[in-house]
């Protein structure tokens, strides 16, 4: 509901201003562009989901071979614990849990190209338990707030942009993106788990929990001792090492069980291009709408208003060039990107605003992207609190990450 509301008001707005510029600043070129935009959306949505074609066909086939293996059931047997408590509608030991357990790890790794297809493969799986089929169960809207919260251990990419615009360490913003989407993450579980009634303070949650604080922290001491080349090249090897080491896993667990491993990833590989089909309608719909929302000024005078405002109240304004990637990112994780790097050119990846930019873009994931693609390639209408919860996270994550910029940074 939340999602058609918001939907329908990028479309009214964008009409509105658009309006606006046309008769009272004579900007006739506006609708023009509006228009534009939504048939270079729509392309794009389609050569998106035709991309994502050929990786999730790799891995939904994987995906197959590691469940006829049992490999996915002893990692799902590792943390059923924890995770049958964020999820208790789903039956304990189920092999969706592998799917949700593997998604987790290939984002907090960065390796979104594998991310996403584990995330349809979990999204699949649990709809299969979804009693009401057009509308998101409570494991459903768990998972996609957790997945929308974006916990990254590494922002690979971030680096990378910043080194690329001359930053003099570009891996100085590590440490409060780190802490920024753990914030972000940890508020999404917090909010999901008061709306779904789950008891955070059940033990197992707590000893969970628990130790993985302690591992980000030590973590991020580790990482804080040594150089942004040492970072890259570490995270680099480690990433590619465990994800290719998963995929040896996956078919040395099947062969040794003598499974026919080729016929396995075949029959699993197949469901792939029919996912990527059917996320289409509902990708074209909320990347048309963002785009509308853009090309029309929206985003700009949102902005500018949002700086008067916090002026008005006393605070530090000089965030406020970097807003323009918190806004951004719930909608278009490109559109961030891009924003984040006129930023970076702009200012300098150096002072305060390219920071406090790069913090932004690692902090949070695209919720509206999630919702669209994961909810789409199950057919899911009626989402819920979803992206409520999505956007709580969200919030969480902006607010942490302007707070660390300032104390890291200012």
């Amino acid at each position: 509901m939340v999602l058609n509301y918001i939907w329908i008001f990028f479309f009214l707005i964008a009409f509105v201003i658009a309006v606006v510029r046309l008769l009272f600043f004579n900007d006739t070129e506006i609708f023009q562009r509006i228009v534009g935009i939504t048939f270079d959306n729509s392309k794009l949505a389609f050569e998106i989901s035709l991309g994502l074609t050929g990786v999730m066909t790799l891995w939904l086939g994987l995906m197959r071979v590691g469940e006829k293996g049992g490999a996915i059931g002893f990692l799902t047997h590792l943390v059923n614990p924890f995770f049958s408590r964020l999820f208790p509608q789903i039956p304990k030991n189920h092999p969706v849990m592998g799917a949700i357990l593997m998604n987790f790890a290939a984002n907090m790794l960065g390796l979104d190209n594998a991310a996403t297809p584990l995330g349809l493969k979990a999204m699949q799986g649990m709809q299969e338990l979804n009693p009401v089929k057009d509308t998101a169960s409570n494991p459903q809207i768990m998972f996609l707030v957790l997945n929308t919260s974006g916990l990254t251990l590494i922002p690979i990419t971030i680096m990378t942009y910043r080194a690329q615009q001359g930053a003099a360490d570009p891996s100085d913003v590590f440490l409060p993106i780190l802490l920024a989407t753990f914030f972000s993450t940890l508020t999404g579980i917090i909010v999901v788990a008061i709306s779904q009634k789950i008891n955070l303070l059940d033990k197992v949650i707590f000893a969970y929990l628990g130790t993985i604080i302690l591992a980000l922290g030590g973590l991020i001491y580790y990482f804080s001792t040594i150089t942004q080349e040492q970072i890259s090249l570490i995270s680099t090897v480690a990433s590619n090492v465990l994800l290719f080491s998963v995929i040896v896993s996956f078919i040395t667990s099947a062969f040794l069980k003598k499974i026919n491993v080729y016929e396995a990833f075949i029959e699993g590989a197949k469901e792939g291009f029919n996912v990527a089909i059917t996320i289409i309608p509902y990708l074209v719909a909320i990347l048309v709408a963002i785009g509308v929302f853009r090309a029309s000024g929206a985003l700009d005078i949102l902005v500018n208003g949002l700086g008067a405002f916090f002026g008005f109240l006393g605070f530090n304004t000089d965030f406020v060039p970097a807003l323009p990637v918190a806004l951004m990112m719930p909608l278009s994780g490109g559109g961030a990107r891009g924003m984040m790097v006129d930023i970076l050119k702009t200012y300098g990846a150096d002072s305060f605003a390219g920071r406090t930019a790069s913090i932004l873009n690692g902090a949070t994931e695209t919720t509206f992207y999630v919702l669209a693609v994961y909810f789409g390639s199950v057919g899911i209408r009626k989402t819920r609190n979803a992206a409520t919860c999505g956007l709580l996270a969200d919030l969480a994550g902006v607010i942490a990450a302007i707070s660390l910029a300032y104390l890291f940074f200012h």
